[in-house]
């Protein structure tokens, strides 16, 4: 069993930055993909950004060039740098760890609100 934790939203306003964590409660990010995803009200849950085992990211392309998904190995966290915010990425935030043949953990997300 795997625990993800997400922490790091708020309210921002447009243009500004906030920067998401995902603590894992144990070490898996060598063999798990790890994910953001978003879902705005009445909306379906979207991939935002990934990172495999290898380290290899992609992001929606709506969000190309303004953020950056990292992870610290050693503090078993996952990262979502999220620059120049436009209120259209107001949603609930979450981290997901997804295998091939292991269960899938999702977090339990947290808020972003982008807004003047």
């Amino acid at each position: 069993q795997v625990q993800l934790v997400e922490s790091g939203g708020g309210l921002v306003q447009p243009g500004g930055s906030l920067r998401l964590s995902c603590a894992a409660s144990r070490s898996i990010f060598s063999i798990y993909t790890m994910g953001w995803y978003r879902q705005a009200p009445g909306k379906q849950r979207d991939l935002v950004a990934q990172i495999t085992s290898s380290g290899r990211t992609n992001y929606a392309d709506s969000v190309k060039g303004r953020f950056t998904i990292s992870r610290d190995d050693a503090k078993n966290t996952l990262y979502l740098q999220m620059n120049n915010l436009k209120p259209e990425d107001t949603a609930v935030y979450y981290c997901k760890a997804t295998h091939t043949i292991l269960n899938d953990y999702w977090g339990q997300g947290t808020q972003v609100t982008v807004s003047s």
